[in-house]
């Protein structure tokens, strides 16, 4: 009889909002899981196709990129899927998920947890997202803001590919890891020393604590 593994945990970590490819090369080589960029203009992290190319192109070559959308013109969206190489849409806004679905991408939804009361229902209108990233904004509010939310609203029934952001930094992720276990977590302002620019210490010492928390 062979001998079963021992149970082990991985909480995945995305690092969104990157503006500059050296700073995306080295949270891939901290041992970030995906990079996050975002095509929002109002956002202080946006970033034209073409610098999300030269990230692209600066990063290991199976790193999963991750594009931020909210609310954006579907001809937009296609434009930067022809030419950087994105391996998971992420949908921040009012999108439904015939939009969502539309690009023939995985995706996740992200949820305004400010605005939605019913978290399980508002993920079962999107059956065919890969995951579901819990954020701390409201409804047609872009994240990203440093604040976290009430994580006792988070149901304790399965939502698959649970998402924890909002707020977390490297003081607070591992009680996060170790309280929701979540399947990732995902960070911006809480590893920057100025938006869209990140911190290298507090990127190290933030994926740091959440391989502590999943030892645990």
């Amino acid at each position: 009889m062979k001998e079963s593994l021992p149970e082990t945990k991985k909480t995945q970590i995305k690092i969104c909002g990157f503006t500059r490819a050296e700073d995306a090369a080295l949270a891939v080589a901290l041992g970030a899981d995906a990079l996050g960029l975002v095509f929002y203009p109002p956002s202080p992290r946006n970033i034209s196709i073409q610098s999300a190319k030269e990230i692209a192109t600066a990063v290991a070559p199976f790193t999963s990129i991750t594009a931020l959308f909210l609310d954006a013109d579907p001809g937009f969206i296609e434009s930067v899927l022809t030419q950087v190489p994105v391996s998971l849409l992420q949908f921040h806004g009012t999108e439904d998920a015939a939009f969502c679905a539309a690009f023939n991408r995985p995706y996740i939804k992200s949820v305004p947890m400010k605005s939605v009361d019913n978290v399980e229902a508002y993920c079962t209108g999107y059956g065919t997202s890969r995951g579901f990233l819990l954020d701390s904004n409201a409804a047609g509010a872009a994240g990203g803001s440093g604040t976290s939310f009430d994580w006792n609203l988070i149901p304790r029934s399965a939502v698959n590919g649970l998402i924890l952001a909002g707020g977390l930094s490297v003081q607070n992720v591992g009680e996060a890891v170790r309280t929701v276990r979540p399947a990732a977590v995902d960070v911006s302002s809480g590893v920057e020393s100025a938006k869209g620019i990140k911190d290298a210490t507090k990127m190290r010492d933030f994926i740091r604590a959440v391989k502590e928390a999943d030892s645990q």
